[in-house]
This record gives C-alpha cells, sequence and structure tokens, in this order.
C-alpha cells in the first residue's frame, strides 16, 4: 500500500501577521489531524519542499515541525522523513457518521426566549484594512505597551501566582487586582470603597447585565437615556420591566423628566454615550435628590474617565452619593484594549454578595490569568504609563479632527468637554447615516451610524459617531474630507429633487 503522503496545498499563512508564522504552520497540521483529514502514519512535506511552497525560511519550517514532534502529534523517522505519529489524537468519527440532520426542527418554537433584538453596532473585524477607521473603542496598537504586558502576563505565570491562579477561584476576585481598583482606581474618581464592596466583572456590559437581573423584575420601572448604548437599552427590555428612555440634552439626562414612578435609572453622567454631553454639578445634586424622594437606585456607567487631556473629568456621581444609591461600573478596556473584557462594579457590600453569587452561576469568575496580569501592569506603573501616552496623543487628534470637522462644515453636535475620544456629529435634515455609511465604507472609510443608539426611531437617522482612537495622526483629515464630501453629495441631490419641477401630463 502506498504512503499517504499530505499535500503541501493545506498550508496557507496570513502574511499581515509575519510574527506567527511558525503558529500558523502548527495551527493547519494540528486543526488537519484532530478533525481527521491528515491521518496517522501520512508522510509530511520536506522542510525544504514546504519552506519552498510558502516562500518562507526553511528554519521556519523545522523550528514548527520540531515543536510538533515535541508534542508528539509527529515523529521524525530515518533521514529526516517527518510522519503523523501514530498516537497523535484524531477524530474517531467519520464525516458521515458525526453528521447531524437537524432538518423537521421548529427552532423557533424550541427557543423559549430571543436575545438578539438589540441593534447591532456594525463593526467589521477587518477594520484596519480600511485607510480611515473612524470607529469608536477600537484602539492604535502603536501606543500600547505590548512588551511591558507580556512581561506581566509571564510574571502571572510564576510559580507562586500559577498555584493560586490554577485552582478554582469559585465566586472570588483576585485580591491583588481588587486591591489596586480600591487604592489607585477608585479614589481618582473620588470613591472610597472596602473589598467586599467590588466585584470583577467581564467587561462593563457584564456588570450591567448582573444588576439589571438584581434590580428589576416584571412590574418594575426603569429609565435609561435616548440617545444611549443599545445593549442597556435592549436588556432593560429583556428584564420585562417597563422601560422609559428619556431624551438627553447638552447636559446629560434632565431629572425633572423621570416619571413618577421609577426604581432604577442607568447613566453615563461623565460622558454621555454617544453623545458626550457632561451632566452638570447642579443636575448631578438634583439626580440625587430625586433618588432618595423617590426611592429608586442609580446606576452609574462611568466607561471613558481616563481619556482627560482638555480639562480634568467632573467627580463621578458616586463620589457625591450619601446614601448608597448610586452603583458604580468601571472598564479596563477602554482604557487598555477592547479584546481585554475586564471591568468592576462598586455597590453596597450586600448587594456585592448577590452580585458575585449570579455571577457564579453565569461564569463562575473572570479568567484568574488575565486578572492577575492587569494587576501587574498596573500595579507597576505601566497602566498609568500607556495612559498618559494616549492622552498626549488623543489630544493631538482631537484638535485636528476638532478643526478638520469645522472646515469642512461638518456640525458637531457633541464633544466631551474633559477630552474622551470621539465627537457626535449631526448630519443635515433627511440624510440617513446608515447609508451614508455603507457609501462611505466604498470609499475606504468606517464610521458608526447613529441609528442603533436611539431607542425608537422610526425615520432615517442623521447622527453618527467619528472616533480618532483607531485612526492615525496622519489619515485624519483625508478621512473627514472624504465623509464631508459624502455628507454634502447627498444633502444636494436631495435638494435637487425637492426642487424638481413636476413632470407635466400629456
Amino acid at each position: 500500500m502506498a504512503d499517504s503522503v499530505v499535500s503541501e496545498a493545506i498550508f496557507f499563512l496570513d502574511r499581515t501577521n509575519s510574527g506567527r508564522l511558525q503558529a500558523q504552520i502548527r495551527e493547519t497540521l494540528v486543526s488537519g489531524i484532530l478533525s481527521g483529514r491528515v491521518v496517522p502514519g501520512a508522510r509530511l512535506p520536506s522542510t525544504r519542499k514546504l519552506a519552498t511552497y510558502l516562500k518562507v525560511s526553511r528554519i521556519t519550517v523545522t523550528l514548527a515541525y520540531q515543536e510538533l514532534a515535541s508534542q508528539g502529534y509527529i515523529e521524525v523517522t530515518a533521514r529526516s522523513v517527518y510522519r503523523v505519529s501514530d498516537s497523535a489524537p484524531v477524530a474517531r468519527l467519520r464525516a458521515a457518521e458525526s453528521a447531524q440532520n437537524t432538518e423537521g426542527i421548529d427552532w423557533a418554537a424550541r427557543l423559549k426566549s430571543r436575545f438578539s433584538i438589540a441593534k447591532p453596532i456594525r463593526k467589521p473585524l477587518d477594520w484596519r484594512r480600511y485607510p480611515y477607521p473612524f470607529l469608536y473603542g477600537q484602539m492604535d496598537t502603536s501606543l500600547f505597551d505590548l512588551s511591558a504586558w507580556r512581561d506581566c502576563a509571564r510574571r502571572a505565570l510564576g510559580l507562586t501566582d500559577f498555584e493560586m491562579m490554577a485552582g478554582d477561584f469559585a465566586a472570588d476576585d483576585d485580591m491583588q487586582l481588587v486591591s489596586y481598583i480600591c487604592s489607585r482606581t477608585l479614589p481618582r474618581r473620588g470613591i472610597k470603597a472596602q473589598p467586599e464592596e467590588v466585584l470583577v466583572t467581564v467587561g462593563a456590559q457584564n456588570a450591567l447585565w448582573i444588576l439589571i437581573h438584581l434590580l428589576l423584575q416584571s412590574g418594575s420601572y426603569a429609565v435609561c437615556e435616548n440617545p444611549g448604548h443599545p445593549d442597556i437599552y435592549a436588556s432593560l427590555q429583556l428584564s420585562q420591566a417597563q422601560v422609559t428612555a428619556i431624551d438627553v440634552d447638552d447636559a446629560g439626562l434632565p431629572p425633572e423628566l423621570l416619571p413618577e414612578r421609577v426604581d432604577a435609572v442607568f447613566v453615563t453622567p461623565s460622558h454621555q454615550a454617544p453623545t458626550a454631553a457632561r451632566m452638570p454639578m447642579e443636575r448631578r445634586i438634583q439626580l440625587l435628590e430625586a433618588a432618595e424622594k423617590k426611592d429608586f437606585i442609580i446606576v452609574e456607567d462611568d466607561y471613558e474617565f481616563e481619556m482627560s487631556f482638555l480639562a480634568p473629568p467632573a467627580p463621578a456621581l458616586k463620589s457625591l452619593d450619601r446614601c448608597g444609591r448610586v452603583f458604580y461600573i468601571g472598564s479596563f478596556s477602554k482604557s487598555l484594549f477592547p479584546g481585554l473584557r475586564l471591568g468592576y462594579l462598586v455597590a453596597p457590600a450586600p448587594v456585592i454578595r448577590e452580585a458575585r453569587a449570579l455571577r457564579a452561576l453565569m461564569l463562575r469568575h473572570p479568567p484568574g490569568h488575565l486578572q492577575r496580569t492587569t494587576a501587574y501592569f498596573l500595579a507597576l506603573g505601566h497602566y498609568d504609563a500607556v495612559i498618559r501616552r494616549m492622552r498626549i496623543e488623543y489630544a493631538k487628534r482631537h484638535e485636528i479632527m476638532e478643526a478638520a470637522l469645522k472646515r469642512e462644515g461638518l456640525t458637531i453636535a457633541g464633544a466631551s468637554p474633559f477630552g474622551g475620544s470621539s465627537f457626535w456629529i449631526e448630519g443635515p435634515a433627511g440624510m440617513d447615516s446608515d447609508q451614508l455609511g455603507r457609501d462611505l465604507r466604498n470609499d475606504g472609510v468606517l464610521i458608526e451610524p447613529g441609528s442603533p443608539f436611539f431607542a425608537e426611531m422610526d425615520q432615517p437617522c442623521r447622527f453618527f459617531r467619528m472616533a480618532y482612537s483607531s485612526t492615525p495622526t496622519d489619515r485624519i483629515v483625508e478621512g473627514v474630507k472624504r465623509i464631508a464630501a459624502q455628507v454634502h453629495a447627498s444633502d444636494a441631490t436631495k435638494e435637487q429633487v425637492a426642487h424638481r419641477p413636476p413632470r407635466c401630463l400629456s
């Protein structure tokens, strides 16, 4: 029987990630072995042949093969012939045996709950290939200290740390991270909290979801901002509470518009999302007084206070709270990198106990290695250095973008008085920002149409958000020009249609 030979054609390298060429070779082969496409005993292409095919150095292929051999996936025989090991883990079921026939199942009837109700904020995963990506929440990796993060990750894998991390935290958190939050992060916002009043969460959204399920149920009354983050509005709707979305103005949510019956109010007072409005002190006091009078809880999402380069941020609403009615949510995902997904919740100890129990039922705890790595990154001063670098760079980008927007005749409907990382733009009446976003994508530009942020909207939305956190400084001006050209072109087209003379009847 002839030898089974693995074709070099199964290998493909992503050239945009040159630092992982060895890893890509290993991943391709391991995937083939585990799926059963590459069988035990099969002979692999020689290192020279595969290197020639992939246009990489022979040593790259050799090192990949050697690593796979040390892991037991392949073995080397006489004359340096590599084969798939007979002991390699392989799929034991043939594709035909493992195929599932789901025809005839009424999934609409089977699924008792629907969670896909949030309006999606569409951000293509390949956004980096667009030359002008004005997307909020994405980062410029050149501003991040990756070598420091790697060093902290290695520290977190030290023997003592690993023994702690490898165990089950049960419902607990990494005490080094909680200690830093209590001693350094919260005092910057004027907040005092004990460790038993802090819960680490998988990002801010996880904290919001937990609080919504603790505070609300069918028959409850909730208030949120309009416009606001679509995930908050959708999560509130899923609680079956009666939800009131109150229109914000240039000072955030107006407390005088709160309904008489309310159990929880969800706000972003320091930097309203997405308009960037800041709630002034008198309105904050008014909101706190209303909470005490009407007996409701305030959930404060303070998602971007670190980006303060124009002026110091306003004190957190919770720093003014004397009755324990403000629950505070913070996030490291905005200030470090979005894929981190680490946030924290600050609330009275009895609330945190229940929040911890609910989190344990959902996901036990956030990954221990991420918590400890983040704790080292914060404690060793790397976090403060990154924030300082981002503030300096964002200040430049803010100035350049603001000037470009004004020069091109685009209306800034909202911008953070202390800095932030985005502008809220208002287009001409009748403009559809969703269509604008589609047109701009063809021109290499990405924006965030405003429609997902509004609770109820039965007409085209003329608002959109532009961020400068992910856009290189030297591309901002050209990107704004392209946006302005599309906006003005669509406005001119509408005017032509509006003034077109009626067609004559024959």
